[in-house]
């Protein structure tokens, strides 16, 4: 038996807490409701006291869209939702996830909705997920909601691995070119110095700059490790900061060689699909775009729906507002108020994320291809500048010779 604690209120409305044993939460729920008492809350005691083990363990897109999914079709079929997560949680591989639905399907069983049930779990359920299963169970269209959200996550992942799967040439070849620098240094360098020392004289002053270079790697390792790590950390905690997040997504904006323009375009994408999910799920529309500003992605979005708020607190449209935002480009301002005038909105929205989504993956391609001789002539320029600053002192030395 597992001690519990529990908060409820009685039909006068007043407030009950206390402490029971019991095997499950669902017994919990029957003792109090066989006591005339309406549950609140129910948690586990000692839940706070275990350690936490699972840290570093997330639940990636993939899984909650198959998740969503599968949900989706057996609350189609007729299935309830307690026996479809009772499925559900025997055959999820991902321990976190496993876990979550179990944590849920215990809240359900003691009488919490599945939305509500989610919603304690915002470390694996997003604002978005939560908002249109609450949104579907409202309208009794909980298996659609749940399929625009595997949607969603679907189109996400896809945004997200078509970026990455595009970076990890110019990343590997960054890395390459660095442990290739450092070999210089540590290894090639050292060699030529002794040899310089034996000429003697004066070094010219781009072999200084290697020999420096070189110095730093061989006996000050130790320092670029630490400075290193602490630029990092300072970054981290930095952008983690309200000020520090705002400077950096309008830093990434204006990025040169397409990269703001590919920031932009991944925003307005993201922004565009999510509005379209939330108001074709049935999700108020106030909700909506303060949810989208949210989880857009990037600080501009997020101050561009507070403008987008009061204008249809006011009465006004979404468009006019948008037309203000530099984040948003010209066509979807205009497409917006089309499907404003024609009560397509969301049709409108999901054109807009298309279009977009087809303008990422061109614009990254073209980045790749532009990016790829630009960093071979840097690497090569580099490789180049220590070669000549090796051999200079050697030719001065056979032009002093011959003289």
């Amino acid at each position: 038996m597992s001690t519990y604690v529990f908060k409820a209120i009685d039909l006068a409305g007043v407030k009950a807490k206390g402490e029971v044993e019991a095997d499950s939460k669902q017994a919990v729920s029957d003792q109090l409701k066989s006591r005339g008492l309406v549950v609140l809350d129910i948690a586990d005691k000692h839940s706070s006291r275990e350690i936490n083990l699972t840290f570093f363990e997330s639940v990636n897109a993939s899984e909650l869209a198959v998740f969503a999914r599968q949900l989706a079709t057996m609350i189609s079929s007729g299935m309830s939702i307690l026996r479809a997560l009772y499925v559900l949680e025997e055959q999820t591989e991902s321990k976190m996830l496993k876990e979550t639905i179990v944590a849920v399907r215990k809240d359900v069983e003691a009488g919490l909705s599945l939305s509500d049930a989610m919603a304690r779990h915002p470390k694996v359920f997003s604002t978005l997920f939560v908002a249109m299963t609450q949104a579907g169970e409202a309208g009794g269209v909980l298996e659609g909601a749940l399929l625009r959200v595997a949607d969603q996550l679907e189109k996400d992942a896809s945004l997200k691995r078509q970026i990455k799967s595009a970076m990890v040439y110019p990343v590997l070849v960054v890395v390459v070119a660095v442990g290739i620098m450092l070999a210089l240094c540590a290894f090639l360098i050292p060699v030529f110095i002794n040899v310089f020392k034996e000429f003697g004289g004066e070094l010219p002053a781009i072999t200084k700059v290697s020999v420096l270079a070189s110095e730093i790697v061989t006996g000050y390792y130790w320092a670029m490790f630490l400075v290193t790590g602490a630029v990092v950390f300072t970054f981290i905690k930095w952008k983690k900061t309200t000020w520090g997040r705002k400077q950096w997504d309008h830093f990434r904006l204006h990025i040169p060689m397409k990269i703001g323009t590919i920031v932009q375009e991944v925003a307005v994408a993201r922004w565009s699909r999510t509005l379209a999910s939330l108001t074709s799920a049935g999700v108020p529309l106030l909700l909506a775009l303060d949810i989208t500003g949210r989880t857009g992605g990037n600080v501009a979005i997020e101050e561009a729906m507070a403008g987008v708020i009061d204008s249809v607190k006011r009465g006004g449209t979404i468009a006019a507002p948008l037309a203000q935002a530099p984040i948003f480009p010209t066509m979807v301002t205009h497409m917006v108020g089309v499907g404003e005038e024609t009560g397509a909105l969301d049709a409108m929205l999901d054109k807009v994320a298309e279009f977009y989504e087809d303008r990422v993956d061109a614009s990254v391609k073209a980045l790749t291809s532009i990016m790829e001789p630009i960093m071979i002539i840097v690497i090569g320029s580099l490789v180049g500048f220590i070669v000549v600053s090796m051999y200079l002192p050697l030719f001065e030395v056979y032009n002093h010779i011959e003289s």
